[in-house]
């Protein structure tokens, strides 16, 4: 019997490998149009993808509220908030959370930005950052999205470390903005 033991190991780490793959479909690619969404944010006013149109949007996905990595991305956006306005653009984060999770959220670091609530999962699947872990829980994967003026995707990250991740796409966004003026 010690012979399989083994083998019920390996069958249980590919299982639970399994569990913690993304729930859905792949994220949309650099260039291609980025899913339409309609959410409402930490004050029950309803966002949408067009709404912005002719604006560079920096949507940025976390899995919880008031969580420390969570915590410090959001904090991180609301520092350089006014660099981001004075380059135009819009910053929106979005999790699975609800309208109540965002507000308090929100006030409780002062959050200058809309928090989109997603709790049906829809716009998470479309750009494909929803996650299963365990097989029990969907959050969002921690990743962002720059969407350009014309409502494409000009940039992805994945993996984001929620430190100095701000002043990163604050970076990349100004560098995208230089590139757009030339062409």
């Amino acid at each position: 019997m010690t012979h399989t033991a083994p083998i019920r190991l390996a069958m249980l780490f590919a299982a639970l490998l399994a569990l913690a793959i993304p729930a859905f479909a792949a994220a949309p690619a650099v260039g291609s149009m980025a899913p339409a969404f309609k959410l409402q944010d930490q004050d029950g006013k309803w966002h949408s993808l067009s709404d912005y149109k002719g604006k560079w949007v920096v949507m940025y996905f976390y899995p919880k509220d008031d969580t420390p990595g969570c915590t410090t991305e959001a904090c991180g956006f609301r520092d350089n908030i006014f660099a981001y306005d004075k380059e135009g653009a819009v910053v929106l984060g979005v999790s699975v959370d609800d309208v109540t999770d965002h507000k308090a959220f929100a006030e409780k670091h002062s959050l200058p930005f809309a928090l989109l609530a997603d709790p049906t999962k829809s716009v998470a699947k479309e750009y494909g950052v929803l996650k299963s872990y365990m097989g029990v829980m969907e959050m969002a994967k921690r990743e962002t999205f720059i969407v350009d003026p014309q409502g494409r995707i000009a940039k992805h990250y994945e993996g984001v470390d929620p430190d100095g991740h701000s002043t990163a796409v604050l970076d990349d966004l100004k560098a995208l903005k230089a590139a757009d003026k030339t062409s």
